[in-house]
């Protein structure tokens, strides 16, 4: 019965956003047959959050691990652009 409870609680999470998703697409499409641009617009970036939300949720990604990969994207890109030449955008020949 702990299981089954733990396996409840820890799934609400992917239920909701899963909700979210559904919400945000049935809303988009209606806002788009309405002609409400931004609206449809707004509900489409919701969705694409919650599918954010889904996809790290299944996977096991946490705020402390998205924090750690942009850290190393931050200095792989630093040291990238410590090797361009100083006038890179104005390549003369």
């Amino acid at each position: 019965m702990a299981t089954i409870t733990t396996g409840v609680l820890f799934a609400r999470w992917e239920f909701l956003s899963a909700m979210l998703m559904f919400l945000a697409s049935t809303l988009n499409i209606q806002f788009r047959k309405a002609d409400y641009a931004a609206l449809a617009v707004v509900s489409t970036c919701l969705g694409l959050a919650a599918a954010c939300w889904f996809a790290t949720g299944l996977l096991g990604i946490t705020l402390l691990d998205v924090a750690t990969i942009l850290h190393n994207v931050k200095e792989v890109m630093v040291e990238v652009m410590s090797h361009t030449p100083p006038d890179w955008p104005m390549m003369y020949t």
